[in-house]
């Protein structure tokens, strides 16, 4: 099993990075978006940001805004509230990630509960969201670093429903379980994708994650050739000093992207990096659950060897575990002071 270890200067690193960790998105960001999007022929979306900026932009580092023409203004009218937040996305999406992400990726949105879908061709010719193509798949209408904008063709459906995946009933992941064996520094398994993994993370507000990552503070005897991270956004994350294990917990030994997820069967159970932790699959409904956790962004990032998948909560150990887990721990106690009893006795016996 891995074993956590936190030096001074590790510890001091961390911390710094955290300070920053509730950054907001530059105001000047909005200003300057609804100025490139009127002169780009977007004079509606350019207004329509302009007025709801204050109430509708979210206190977060980074935002990608999918803007219909002019045209489907005319068509639909003065859109909701609720239809707008359903064309803001809380993270940044470049087009190059918007590309890489598999048909049924879901990409958060600022409408509760509401996610977009990816339903791009496989033929790799263009990017398309709940049927809707994205029509500046060549270059952004703006990107500053902090805000991304995008041109669409029309609004997106709120009740569009993608087609269902044929699921697979399966019932072992092969998802060998982790090396219980010393410890050592983690090895990775290329450096390419850690960079490009803990980049994507930090600017899609999962920086606390991001750091575990960066500064390796768990390692392993035998280094996995694959790793999943399923990683809770930084506002979820207590205490993250003084709990170094919630980043083995949301680690998995083996590449599991989100088609691959969606296939396992209900009650399906993960290994973890965590001694006695584990991530049980479910459903509700149509939304796929661990630990009762729904995942929040999808392929965050994928490489040929690592998947990350955001959260929006931290994952906890189910009750029922919790419960035996404590058992176990209560019958280990109780025997421990038998067998020292036993020995008193036995002391007591030779005088």
């Amino acid at each position: 099993m891995a074993s956590p270890s936190i030096t001074a200067v590790s510890l001091l690193i961390l911390l710094f990075s955290l300070l920053s960790l509730s950054s907001a998105l530059p105001s000047r960001s909005i200003l300057n978006a609804a100025e490139v999007l009127s002169d780009s022929g977007y004079l509606s979306m350019a207004l329509t940001l302009e007025v709801v900026s204050q109430s509708l932009v979210p206190k977060s580092p980074s935002l990608t805004i999918f803007a219909p023409p002019d045209s489907a203004f005319k068509r639909a009218g003065q859109p909701s509230l609720s239809l707008l937040q359903f064309h803001f996305a809380p993270l940044a999406l470049p087009l190059q990630t918007l590309k890489s992400l598999p048909a049924g990726t879901k990409i958060p949105t600022l409408l509760s509960g509401s996610s977009l879908v990816v339903t791009s061709p496989s033929s790799g010719t263009g990017i398309s969201l709940n049927g809707v193509r994205v029509t500046t798949a060549a270059s952004p209408i703006y990107d500053d670093g902090f805000l991304i904008i995008l041109g669409v063709e029309d609004f997106f459906d709120p009740n569009f429903h993608a087609p269902a995946p044929t699921r697979i009933p399966v019932s072992d992941p092969m998802c060998g379980s982790p090396s219980s064996n010393g410890t050592s520094t983690i090895g990775f398994p290329a450096a390419s994708w850690f960079e490009g993994a803990k980049g994507v993370m930090r600017s899609n507000g999962y920086r606390v994650m991001a750091s575990f990552l960066d500064l390796q503070l768990m390692g392993f005897k035998n280094p996995p050739s694959s790793l999943t991270v399923f990683a809770p956004v930084d506002q979820a994350v207590e205490n993250p000093l003084l709990d170094p294990s919630i980043f083995l917990r949301h680690v998995v030994p083996c590449r599991l992207v989100w088609s691959d997820l969606v296939n396992f069967s209900e009650g399906t159970v993960l290994p973890t990096y965590m001694a006695g932790f584990t991530i049980r699959i479910s459903r509700n409904g149509d939304v796929l659950l661990l630990n009762e956790v729904p995942v929040y962004y999808a392929n965050m990032y994928y490489s040929d060897s690592v998947v990350v998948h955001g959260l929006q909560e931290s994952l906890v150990m189910p009750a029922e575990a919790q419960e035996e887990a404590a058992e176990e721990s209560s019958q280990e106690e109780a025997g421990s002071e038998t067998s020292d009893d036993s020995l008193l006795m036995d002391d007591d016996s030779e005088f």
